[in-house]
Formats: C-alpha cells, sequence, structure tokens
C-alpha cells in the first residue's frame, strides 16, 4: 500500500464512524400543537428539511411537521417533541395524542415508517385523494414528481370494488403508480402495486 493511501485511510473516517458522527447531532426541539408539530428555528430543523424533506419550512425558519413525520423522527431519536406544559413527550404518549386527531394512525404510521426506512422520501397526499405519495430514491419533492401514491390498509379491513376503483382512479389521473401498504397483525407489511391494462 502506497504511503499516499495510507494517509488517506487515517484521515477519512470509515463508514460506522461517519454514522456515529452524524448520530451525535442534538435532537431538535419541538412542540406539539393540536394536529401539527413544530420545531425550533435552528440550522438542525432546517437540516432536516433541507436533506430529507422532513415537514414544511415556515417563513420564521421552523419546520412544521405532520404527527406522522414527528412521531418517526421521535423514534429515530432526531426530534424531542414537548407538550403544552413543556414536558417531553416518549413515543407512547405521542402516540396516543395522535390517534385522537387521526383516524387510523396507526396503520398510516407502518407504512410511513417502512417506506422512510427503505430511503425513499414520502410525503402526505391529500390534494391528490390519497394518503401518501413517495418519489423514488434521490429525488427530492421540487425536483420531480412522485412516483407513486400509497393507501395503508389494515389487513383486516375490507375495500368495497367502488372504493377500490376510486383508488385507482386517483392514482391514473395524478400519473402515478397506486401502491396498496397492507399491513397485518405484526406490523408487517405487504404491498401491492396495481396497474390500469387495456385489452
Amino acid at each position: 500500500m502506497t504511503k499516499k493511501k495510507e494517509e488517506a485511510e487515517e484521515v477519512l473516517p470509515k463508514k460506522e464512524e461517519v454514522k456515529e458522527i452524524k448520530e451525535h447531532k442534538e435532537p431538535v426541539k419541538a412542540t406539539f400543537a393540536k394536529e401539527r408539530v413544530l420545531t425550533e428555528s435552528s440550522d438542525n430543523a432546517r437540516e432536516l428539511y433541507n436533506q430529507s424533506r422532513y415537514g414544511e419550512l415556515l417563513d420564521d425558519g421552523r419546520v412544521q411537521l405532520s404527527l406522522i413525520e414527528a412521531l418517526y423522527l421521535l423514534e429515530k431519536k432526531k426530534v424531542i417533541v414537548y407538550d403544552a406544559r413543556n414536558k417531553a413527550l416518549d413515543f407512547e404518549s405521542f402516540l396516543k395524542k395522535a390517534q385522537k386527531f387521526e383516524p387510523n394512525f396507526w396503520v398510516r404510521y407502518c407504512v410511513y415508517r417502512d417506506i422512510r426506512n427503505r430511503g425513499y422520501i414520502i410525503k402526505t397526499a391529500l390534494k391528490f385523494g390519497a394518503d401518501f405519495r413517495i418519489y423514488d430514491r434521490g429525488v427530492k419533492p421540487g425536483e420531480d414528481h412522485a412516483r407513486w401514491v400509497v393507501f395503508p390498509v389494515h389487513e383486516g379491513s375490507t375495500l368495497t370494488w367502488y372504493e377500490f376503483a376510486a383508488k385507482n382512479r386517483v392514482a391514473h389521473s395524478t400519473k402515478k403508480r397506486l401502491l396498496i401498504g397492507i399491513v397485518d397483525a405484526e406490523n408487517d407489511l405487504t404491498y401491492y402495486e396495481i396497474k390500469w391494462l387495456r385489452p
């Protein structure tokens, strides 16, 4: 091995060390405010938005997170969420509060967490009539369109043919692929991609 290569290896941290360095950042402080979570105005908060598109960046420098985004970041220890009494919420207490505001919250969260853990950016898709929209790996919202719309469903729930067709129409009209994310009793996920076929 050449001397230059040895020196480069000493200077550049190994992959595990890089991960450790990134994880030592201070968690972003945030406040649970009814149906949303607002972060402090800080560089770390803005970095959550800029790098991975968590939440929406507000004019005052804070980031507004959906309840699902906030719970995911809380689970990953990237945020500390405080309630109205300035008490830090743990995962379970945050989940209980969120379930009061959003029906089907846990099923939706399971799908959100799984997609994020796979390295995709996932955002709400209410204006498209879907739960979420998913971007290809490496694509950020605003750079290109989402590739899929996804509907989280619990394995025990039922869909009528009319509801199923409506979901297909939403995906087709927005020029996106339709994913149904099925969450089973063990919170494992199975995805089905549905496409229109012309005979």
